[in-house]
């Protein structure tokens, strides 16, 4: 689990860091930095998801992160297809946004499987 938590923390930073000369740039950075630093913690200090704090910080990320999916879905039709999202930057914003919802999910199930963990640890 630690290499995906690297994989993911280094990925989504790089998708931030790429972002440097786009328009909207810093909105971009914003939110691929966000699971960025939450993958960073499940590889680096991933007790600190097993506190309700982070929990709850973290649910609210991933509820943002699927409202933009929604808001932001791709609107041409075949948008998955190369040539589609090539000529497209909705959907590529839409995608982006699928991605930053895939990777606080995956960080969401470790933070809840290190919590059912510490549940069954007897005090």
């Amino acid at each position: 689990m630690k290499y995906l938590f690297a994989l993911l923390a280094l990925l989504m930073g790089l998708f931030a860091v790429v972002q440097y000369n786009d328009p909207d740039g810093p909105l971009w950075m914003l939110l691929y930095g966000v699971p960025a630093i939450w993958a960073g913690i499940a590889w680096l200090r991933p007790r600190l998801l097993a506190g309700t704090g982070s929990l709850v910080l973290l649910s609210a990320c991933l509820l943002a992160g699927l409202v933009l999916v929604v808001v932001l879905w791709p609107p041409a039709e075949d948008w998955w297809r190369t040539d589609v999202w090539w000529e497209s930057e909705a959907s590529r914003e839409g995608m982006g946004l699928m991605l930053v919802a895939g990777a606080l999910l995956a960080v969401l199930w470790r933070s809840l499987s290190l919590r059912a963990r510490r549940a069954e640890i007897p005090h």
